[in-house]
Order: structure tokens, then sequence, then C-alpha cells
């Protein structure tokens, strides 16, 4: 008897927990405005986000680095995407990763295969 409840409490505690995760699910979908600090200087991008599960398409719009369509995941609170830009004629691959919590996220971008980094924060609109 002792077997079946305690099988029957870890039940109910993982299905608990499960509820508890589906709920605090992270939804990015919509427009955000970035920060962007760079040893090169910053600049204030604008991202519209369209999230389908875990997967993540978007269009990132900046004066320094213009108009590109973007690809990545969210992850529980983890974020990461990703586009290619032109810089003076050079292509770049784009890398952000951090975190999101509600309607905030922050974290690191790398560009051009880590030559260049730096940190974001971003706020949805």
């Amino acid at each position: 008897m002792r077997t079946l409840t305690r099988a029957f409490t870890v039940l109910t505690l993982v299905a608990a927990f499960a509820a508890v995760t589906a709920a605090q699910a992270v939804n990015v979908t919509g427009t955000w405005t970035f920060t962007v600090e760079t040893g090169q200087g910053s600049g204030n991008p604008t991202l519209t986000f369209k999230q389908d599960g875990e997967k993540l398409t978007g269009h990132y719009s900046s004066q320094t680095l213009g108009e590109a369509d973007l690809t990545g995941t969210v992850k529980g609170s983890a974020i990461q995407f990703a586009f290619n830009a032109s810089v003076q004629g050079q292509q770049i691959d784009v890398v952000y990763a951090g975190t999101v919590d509600g309607g905030t996220m922050k974290g690191t971008v790398n560009m051009a295969g880590g030559q260049l980094s730096g940190t974001f924060t971003g706020k949805k609109q």
C-alpha cells in the first residue's frame, strides 16, 4: 500500500510541475526594442518575433546592420537567434543568446565569428 501511495504522490508532483512549467512558458511574439552595447559603440535595433512552440522567426531592423530576417529558438527562458548582415559590403553572421523574463530579455551578441561582441537588453513594446 505504501508503494502505491508513494507512486501516486510522485505522479501528482510530476503533473503539478508540468502544469506550472506550461503556465510559465515564454512567448516572445511581438515587437521588441533592444539596446546593444559593443566595443564599437551602441545601437537600438527593433526586432519583430513570431514564435511557434520553440521555433522562432522574425525580422531585425537597425541603422547599423540594416534589415534582415532571423531564425532561432526559445527553450524555457533561454532564447537564441541569428541572422546574416551586410557591413561595408562584407557578409557577417550575427548571433544573439540570452534569457527572457516576461517583457524583458538580456544577453550577449557575437558578430563575425566572435570578432566583435557585446551585450543587449530588450523590452517588449
